[in-house]
């Protein structure tokens, strides 16, 4: 992804948010702030974690004054401990305190979200399978927190409902088979990648026979996901999905599996602790 992409899909949301915290003016600091002050400031790191959304924030910032400097310190997907600097802002005070909440927001989330993935990604580490995240992404922010899934060493699953086929449990109870659902997905003719999700092995053997791109093992034990991987011969990729987290991973990832997917990812990351520290040396008060 470009770093227009990334910012033309952040615009909106950036929008939004300065809409919901400044609405008509920040008070506080219109109040206490003169006009002609301006200021430097850090922001800090008091967590480990790894960095993502240092693009977004310093659109935040020149969003409500571009006069506001954003230099970041860190590379995205950059590992960070308590006291590392991410980024250094600087430029009128008022528009560096107008912006600090609504950017450390944004840094903060997608910075959790990759933190997570990449504690994902190290526990199996010394395996074959590839983490993925799923759709279950905050609406409105799946571009952005699938962008913090790549930052934190995982791969994105679908973007969304048509960019893949994936015919779950209600999409086959519908059709009546795993193999009449694959049979309309064909007459269809809808020229994407086909996953199949399977409950049990008996469905497994079902699907194995029908040429499908990847079949998802969905809540299956670890016992039956090995015995999944021995049945596929590696016929077929085979994604691992439900019940997922940091404890089971790396004995799910010992199978053999191919691809582990978590919604844990994006839908129950903490945020990364971050805060803006101003520098009082920094503040010079400009005399007219």
């Amino acid at each position: 992804m470009t770093q227009e992409e990334l910012l033309g899909a952040a615009k909106g949301l950036i929008e939004q948010a300065l809409r919901e915290d400044v609405g008509p003016g920040d008070v506080t600091t219109r109040a206490v702030i003169p006009p002609d002050v301006r200021g430097k400031g850090t922001i800090l790191v008091k967590a480990h974690g790894v960095i993502c959304g240092l693009q977004v924030a310093a659109e935040v910032f020149r969003a409500v004054d571009g006069r506001v400097s954003f230099r970041p310190r860190v590379r995205e997907g950059e590992p960070v401990q308590p006291g590392d600097v991410v980024a250094e802002v600087e430029g009128p005070l008022r528009g560096i305190l107008t912006a600090e909440r609504t950017a450390l927001n944004f840094l903060a989330r997608l910075s959790g979200i990759a933190t997570l993935t990449a504690r994902f990604v190290d526990a199996v580490a010394p395996y074959r399978a590839v983490i993925l995240d799923t759709r279950k992404t905050t609406p409105g922010w799946r571009v952005l927190e699938k962008y913090a899934v790549r930052c934190g060493g995982g791969r994105n699953h679908r973007m969304g409902l048509y960019d893949m086929v994936l015919i779950k449990d209600n999409h086959i109870a519908a059709c009546g088979s795993i193999s009449e659902a694959v049979r309309r997905v064909r007459a269809a003719g809808v020229g994407v990648p086909v996953e199949v999700e399977v409950k049990d092995l008996d469905e497994l053997r079902e699907a194995l026979k029908l040429g499908v791109d990847r079949i998802l093992l969905d809540n299956f034990s670890v016992e039956d996901i090995a015995e999944a991987v021995k049945i596929a011969e590696g016929r077929v990729p085979l994604e691992a999905s439900g019940g997922v987290t940091l404890d089971n991973v790396a004995a799910i990832a010992a199978t053999g599996v191919d691809y582990i997917s978590v919604g844990a990812l994006t839908h129950s990351a903490p945020a990364l602790d971050l805060s803006l520290e101003l520098s009082p040396k920094g503040t010079i008060i400009r005399t007219r």
